[in-house]
């Protein structure tokens, strides 16, 4: 079979099974409850990819819709419309999706002038036999499946950015130790700065499971930059017979260590949502500390990173490096903030 007939074939197949009403997924017999996860910045997300999978819908298309709501939102520096740019003030987007079912993955990364990449992510999954596309030619294939091209940089993004270049005109290659960040993304120059994305994973109805990440990086980095966020098995990981992990956070530390991907091993090997995702986070402090550079005087790590987690039972759990910190989750019956377990406090300098 030759290739475009095998990609018309196979997207036709996948697309059939995700989307043709009346086709259900398998395991007729679940018997769990539906749960969504999602960042602290996610709380319409869960709320809304809920809602749908109460109705019935598919997992993946449940929580893509959640997180349009936010990359849609212009006062969210840290995903889409409204997000933080590089040091060139241009918005670059990253994002990539999960699907259970299928096993199967999309990404984009370094994606400009797009206001919804999970969108994007989702038909690189569906419309090719690729994973992850990037920069022009992400854009490119956006454009052709009628995606608006448009500014993303709000005038709040840009004043902050020009802010940013005042203080910093020259130096990115490493954050400069006075942009200490605290836990809502503020520098201590009073520079909005962040290493935020939103990350929601949902439980269907069938006992399916699917998750989405997304976000605009960090803050001012060198065009071109990708950090987790698109990267399956670091921003994210779902095995449909175990369960999902999405990540928050500084996103260098998570592909170094992989550890969406292994945090569902962890689960796989029978440990609860919320134990595998404090035995990952343990892994990247453990990693961290062969780096000088990443900790602080004091021993602690100098960045922040938080993980995601539900499994095939509709248990969840969270954990982040600093905190308190908080996430959203609807767990079949409330949507609400819950605190996540952390490894250190904020202190002063951090808070």
């Amino acid at each position: 079979m030759d290739r475009r007939k095998f990609l018309k074939t196979g997207v036709a197949g996948a697309t059939g099974l995700m989307m043709a009403p009346g086709i259900k997924a398998a395991t007729p017999s679940f018997k769990g409850r539906t749960v969504v996860i999602s960042s602290g910045n996610g709380l319409r997300a869960t709320a809304q990819a809920m809602e749908l999978i109460r109705n019935g819908s598919d997992a993946l298309d449940a929580v893509i819709a959640g997180v349009n709501i936010v990359e849609a939102d212009p006062d969210d520096m840290s995903v889409g419309y409204g997000g933080l740019p590089n040091e060139e003030g241009v918005v670059e987007l990253d994002s990539c999706c999960m699907h259970g079912p299928t096993h199967n993955a999309g990404a984009v990364a370094a994606l400009q002038g797009i206001k919804y990449p999970s969108r994007v992510a989702r038909l690189v999954m569906e419309r090719t036999d690729h994973v992850l596309l990037v920069g022009q030619g992400a854009l490119r294939f956006a454009k052709a499946h009628g995606f608006k091209e448009e500014n993303l940089l709000t005038d709040k993004a840009r004043k902050a950015w020009l802010r940013w270049k005042e203080a910093r005109p020259d130096d990115d290659w490493f954050p400069p130790e006075d942009v200490d960040k605290d836990k809502k993304g503020k520098a201590a120059l009073d520079i909005p700065f962040t290493y935020g994305t939103i990350t929601c994973l949902g439980l269907d109805l069938n006992g399916n499971i699917s998750g989405v990440t997304t976000t605009s990086g960090l803050s001012y980095k060198i065009p071109g930059r990708v950090g987790d966020s698109p990267i399956i098995g670091a921003g994210l990981y779902v095995d449909n017979e175990v369960g999902a992990c999405g990540s928050t956070g500084r996103g260098e530390e998570n592909l170094k260590n992989l550890t969406s991907h292994l945090i569902v091993e962890f689960m796989r090997q029978g440990m609860t949502p919320q134990n595998a995702c404090m035995a990952g986070l343990k892994r990247v402090l453990e990693k961290a500390r062969l780096m000088p550079r990443l900790m602080k005087k004091n021993g602690h790590p100098a960045f922040n990173i938080q993980y995601y987690a539900i499994n095939k039972a509709g248990e969840f759990g969270a954990c982040s490096m600093y905190g308190p910190v908080r996430f959203a989750v609807h767990d079949g019956q409330e949507n609400h903030h819950q605190q996540a377990e952390y490894l250190f406090e904020w202190d002063k300098k951090t808070r």
